[in-house]
């Protein structure tokens, strides 16, 4: 779905005319009217008002163009629900809601982390706990979070 699409169906879920959605994010008439038609797209800051204002994040604005993974545990965030929010209740986009609530981190450590997932994730392969825990530890050392 393209971006002129996203926010008129943004805007028709939530019963809202174009004069009461550019009032809601500060803007006119005509810049939504722009937006819906393609002719032209909200900028960056835009974006983030938008994503705020409506409960969604930036990437399903645009058109989920990329794969979200929580940057701290590797999980795909494959749902807005999923996804973590800042202090301002801002998306955090980089992050799922289980790793980080509220500008704070569950997993203080990458061994806290580790500890948790080779106690709670499924192995039918019934790997050892070393060898799970090095298979863990291999992946979440390629995220963000925990790059050295």
């Amino acid at each position: 779905m393209e971006v002129k699409e996203i926010l008129k169906n943004l805007r028709e879920k939530h019963n809202l005319t174009q004069e009461q959605m550019a009032e809601r994010v500060n803007t006119t008439r005509q810049a939504i009217s722009r937006w819906e038609t393609g002719e032209t797209q909200p900028n960056t800051e835009m974006l983030k008002t938008l994503s705020k204002e409506f409960g969604v994040t930036i990437n399903t604005l645009l058109g989920s163009p990329q794969t979200l993974v929580c940057q701290c545990c590797g999980m795909p965030l494959t749902d807005d629900s999923m996804v973590s929010l800042n202090p301002d209740g801002s998306f955090n986009e980089e992050y799922c809601k289980w790793c980080y609530t509220d500008g704070n981190f569950a997993y203080k450590t990458k061994d806290s982390l580790l500890d948790f997932l080779v106690k709670n994730m499924p192995n039918p392969e019934n790997q050892s706990d070393a060898a799970r825990r090095a298979m863990y530890d291999k992946h979440l050392s390629m995220l963000k979070h925990w790059k050295a």
